[in-house]
């Protein structure tokens, strides 16, 4: 058997290994600036703007409802409802408290208007106007008065609320509807249409219409003047006093503001004084009965 010469090539056992060379690492120059990565997108977002204009109509909307259908600002500008009413207070009226007729009187809480609730209204011969007065006749009761006191279907009523300031009679003030004395500022059309409804010297109030009265009896322009109110007419009931100020200077028991001093200084310590003296801290948040 030949063999082989140390000389002949031998027969590989396996794939060459060839020896690998070890990484070099190159590091940057200590002055050399390392590149920063760019920050990954981020999800677009709505603009500061568009939320706040969002929130903005969210806003204006639920005041809008509010207004509409709870709650209406209103301020005193007669003395017709005094004491119970003074000029100057400002009122939170409750617009859902007479609720309109219907499905929703079976979901929310209304309430029938009843004798002695104090009423808002848009005033029957100029709508633009609101009027706060007081119900005395509800829709089928015949009124009279004798003396100043009002009567009820033959029966006279309690008014613990009532004032009068005037000193002198007037028969058609005091007796309504009685004679035929009429008021000079009554016009034609409700004198005609009130005789029209006097049985036994009583006005009978017809359906759907109310007949209101001021508190301070002797000065209230009212329903003895120019008529009912119709139902559709009325908006709320006050509800609370959430503000009350005299008029600068003036004071509810008709005396006299002090003269105010010359100077600046003094001048505007004495207003300042007059404001908070000016306002009826009393009655605020006072709820209205």
């Amino acid at each position: 058997m030949n063999q082989q010469s140390e000389d002949s090539p031998k027969s590989p056992a396996g794939p060459a290994i060839e020896p690998q060379e070890e990484p070099v690492t190159c590091l940057p120059p200590e002055d050399a600036t390392v590149p920063v990565p760019a920050p990954a997108p981020r999800p677009i977002q709505r603009s500061n703007w568009m939320a706040s204009a969002q929130s903005l109509v969210i806003t204006v909307v639920i005041a809008v409802f509010v207004i509409t259908f709870v709650v209406q600002a209103f301020r005193i500008p007669s003395e017709s409802m005094e004491n119970t009413l003074l000029i100057g207070d400002y009122l939170l009226v409750d617009k859902a408290h007479f609720g309109p007729a219907g499905i929703w009187r079976h979901v929310i809480p209304y309430q029938p208007i009843r004798r002695g609730d104090i009423v808002v209204f848009h005033y029957p011969l100029d709508p633009s106007q609101y009027f706060v007065k007081r119900v005395i006749g509800l829709p089928g009761d015949r009124i009279r008065l004798i003396r100043r006191r009002v009567y009820i279907d033959g029966k006279p009523i309690v008014e613990p609320y009532v004032i009068y300031q005037s000193p002198y009679p007037d028969f058609y003030r005091d007796n309504f509807p009685a004679g035929d004395s009429i008021a000079a500022h009554v016009g034609t059309r409700w004198y005609d249409e009130m005789r029209k409804l006097v049985e036994d010297d009583e006005l009978i109030v017809p359906a759907g219409d109310y007949f209101v009265m001021g508190d301070n009896r002797d000065i209230s322009d009212d329903s003895r003047y120019w008529g009912f109110v119709p139902r559709e007419n009325i908006v709320g009931r006050p509800l609370v006093i959430y503000w009350s100020m005299r008029s600068l200077g003036d004071s509810d028991d008709n005396s006299e503001a002090p003269p105010l001093p010359d100077g600046k200084l003094a001048f505007l310590r004495a207003v300042v004084s007059q404001v908070f003296h000016d306002i009826r801290w009393h009655r605020i948040m006072r709820l209205v009965r």
